[in-house]
């Protein structure tokens, strides 16, 4: 089979530039374009001297629509309102659509699911093999614990990061509200100040730490009466979302049109 043609998203940003140096490294896979917004400083420069690999004769582009025609799947971490775009333009050109892009709204993935019917789309709020295990064994302990154990989720990032909480936190609260049952949205703390009162039998609570330069890390706590369980993930390098990302793509190249999760590219169950 030839190599996957991937186009990649905000490709001056810091996943962007991992995303194609990767690509540059990872058999199977070619760059077909990349793209910035209109005015980024970066556009007509080479992508892969972009990313601080080899060049790879592929200038930075602003028009999507160009690059879409001649490629076989978009890998996107981008803003909402764009992951919304390459959406619409990936279910018109019948390609694959990788989403790592997190701080979309409800009506964001309303759009998105429409879009599926028309293409295969991956949407995670995280890439990593490890994030997506971490979610199985949530639902997991969450379904055996029941409400005699409160939940929280602690995520800290770096202080550029625009959303909180984010999108893998929220991914580990759906995997901990599908265990219990639950509709996340109804259950959800996201933030405690001043006299709260005593903490709601059933709720799922969130924080969000920033600051440096930190990757991710996220913990769910199952905290009982006498005994305390915590479940962790580190990311120590961006690169793992970037690899993650294109087995996404390479796996929903043949695929029916449709809605997926990284847990469906990995088989652990539904996160």
């Amino acid at each position: 089979m030839t190599d996957m043609r991937l186009v990649v998203t905000g490709a001056a940003g810091r996943m962007g530039r991992m995303l194609i140096k990767t690509i540059a490294e990872t058999d199977g896979v070619a760059l077909a374009a990349a793209i910035e917004r209109d005015g980024s400083p970066a556009l007509g420069a080479d992508a892969g001297a972009l990313a601080g690999c080899d060049r790879l004769g592929v200038p930075v582009t602003a028009d999507p629509l160009a690059a879409i025609l001649h490629a076989d799947g978009v890998v996107d971490f981008s803003s909402p309102a764009a992951s919304v775009e390459f959406a619409a333009l990936a279910a018109q050109a019948r390609i694959a659509h990788v989403v790592g892009t997190t701080g979309l709204s409800d009506e964001d993935m309303q759009k998105i699911e429409a879009a599926a019917r028309h293409a295969a789309i991956v949407r995670s709020g995280n890439m990593s093999l490890g994030v997506n295990l971490l979610a199985a064994l949530t639902r997991q302990v969450a379904a055996a614990l029941g409400e005699d154990f409160d939940i929280e989720i602690l995520e800290m990032h770096h202080r550029m990061k625009v959303d909180a909480p984010s999108g893998t936190a929220l991914l580990l609260g759906e995997a901990a509200a599908e265990g219990r049952g639950v509709s996340l949205s109804e259950r959800a703390v996201r933030g405690r100040d001043g006299l709260t009162g005593a903490r709601r039998k059933g709720d799922i609570g969130f924080a969000a730490l920033r600051g440096g330069a930190v990757v991710g890390e996220h913990s769910v706590i199952f905290a009982g009466d006498g005994e305390r369980i915590e479940l962790r993930h580190i990311a120590e390098d961006r690169s793992i979302f970037a690899r993650g990302a294109l087995r996404a793509a390479l796996w929903a190249r043949d695929r029916k049109p449709g809605l997926y999760s990284m847990a469906d590219v990995l088989g652990v169950g539904a996160a």
